[in-house]
C-alpha cells in the first residue's frame, strides 16, 4: 500500500460490544466492593464481573485478530502506523491520569485531611469529634474505630514489596534486551528474553496474591480497615490488574514472535506492549515509595 494511502477499516461491531463488556466489569466490580464493605455475599457482583471479563476476553481475541490480519495483509500505511503510535501514546496518558487520581487521593488524606483531623490549622476538628485522636500514618487507629477498625499491622516494605520491585525493574531490562534483539532480527534471543519477562511478571502476580492473603488473614488489613486499607488495596489492586493484563499482552506478543509476525522494520505491536509494560513498572516504583515505604 502507498505511504500516502490511509486505510479505513470496515464498520465494526467490536467497539459497542466492548462498551457493554466494560459496563459489566465496572458495575460488577462496584457491586462486589460494596458487598464486601458491608460484609455481605457478593454473588451478583462476582457473576457480573466474570461475565464482563469473559465477554471482554472474547472481544479482544476477535478484535486483535482482525487488526493482525489487516496488518499482515499489508493494508496499513505509514500514516496508519503514526495513528497507532498516537493512539497508544494517548492511551498511556489516560492511564497516567487514572493513577494520578488515586495518588492524589492518597496525598490529600496524608498531607491535608489527616493533619486537620489531628487538630492542625483552622480546620482542626479533632477535639470536637474524636477527643484523643492521634494523626499518624499508617492510620492504625482511625476515627470511629469501633465501627471502622484499622489494621492490626501493615506490610513491611523490605520483604515481598522490595522483592516485587526487583522483579519488575528486572523485567523492564529483559524486555529492553528483547527489543534490541528484535532490531537485530535475532528472533531466538527475542523469544528467550520475552519468556523471561513473562516469567518475572507471573512471579510478581503470585507474590502479590500471597501478600493479599497474608494481609487479610494475619494483619487485619482489608478494604474495611479505614482509609489506609482502602487506599492500599485500590492502588495496589489496580496496579496488579495492570500487571496481569500486561503479562497477558506479552504472552500474545511472544506468540506472534514465534509465528514470525515481527521483523526489525515492522514491529509496532511489540513496541506498544513494551511502552505499556515500562509504564506499569514506573507506577510500581511510585507505589513502593509512597504506599509501602513513606
Amino acid at each position: 500500500m502507498s505511504s500516502s494511502t490511509y486505510y479505513v477499516p470496515e464498520q465494526s461491531r467490536w467497539p459497542i460490544l466492548a462498551s457493554i463488556a466494560l459496563f459489566l466489569l465496572a458495575y460488577g466490580a462496584g457491586t462486589l466492593m460494596n458487598a464486601l464493605s458491608a460484609q455481605q455475599g457478593g454473588g451478583l457482583g462476582v457473576a457480573l464481573l466474570l461475565a464482563g471479563a469473559l465477554m471482554m476476553g472474547l472481544i479482544l481475541v476477535g478484535w486483535f485478530g482482525n487488526v493482525i490480519h489487516e496488518s499482515r495483509s499489508g493494508l496499513y500505511s505509514e500514516q496508519m502506523d503514526r495513528s497507532f503510535r498516537w493512539g497508544m501514546s494517548w492511551f498511556i496518558f489516560s492511564e497516567v491520569m487514572f493513577f494520578a487520581a488515586f495518588f492524589g487521593a492518597l496525598f490529600y488524606v496524608r498531607v491535608l485531611a489527616l493533619p486537620w483531623l489531628g487538630g492542625e490549622g483552622d480546620k482542626g476538628v479533632t477535639e470536637l469529634l474524636w477527643p484523643g485522636f492521634v494523626a499518624e500514618w499508617p492510620l492504625l487507629n482511625p476515627p470511629d474505630s469501633a465501627r471502622y477498625p484499622g489494621p492490626e499491622a501493615v506490610i513491611s516494605p523490605w520483604h515481598i514489596p522490595l522483592l516485587n520491585t526487583c522483579l519488575l525493574v528486572t523485567s523492564s531490562f529483559t524486555l529492553t534486551l528483547a527489543h534490541k534483539a528484535l532490531l537485530r532480527d535475532e528472533l531466538i534471543m527475542v523469544r528467550r528474553w520475552m519468556t523471561l519477562t513473562i516469567l518475572l511478571g507471573l512471579i510478581f502476580i503470585g507474590f502479590q496474591a500471597y501478600e493479599y492473603v497474608h494481609a487479610y488473614q494475619e494483619l487485619g488489613l482489608t478494604l474495611q480497615s479505614g482509609v489506609y486499607g482502602a487506599t492500599f488495596f485500590i492502588l495496589t489492586g489496580f496496579h496488579g490488574l495492570h500487571v496481569t493484563l500486561g503479562t497477558l499482552m506479552l504472552m500474545i506478543i511472544l506468540g506472534r514472535v514465534v509465528l514470525g509476525h515481527f521483523s526489525s522494520r515492522q514491529h509496532f505491536g511489540f513496541e506498544a506492549v513494551a511502552w505499556y509494560w515500562h509504564f506499569v513498572d514506573v507506577v510500581w516504583i511510585g507505589l513502593f515509595l509512597f504506599v509501602y515505604v513513606l
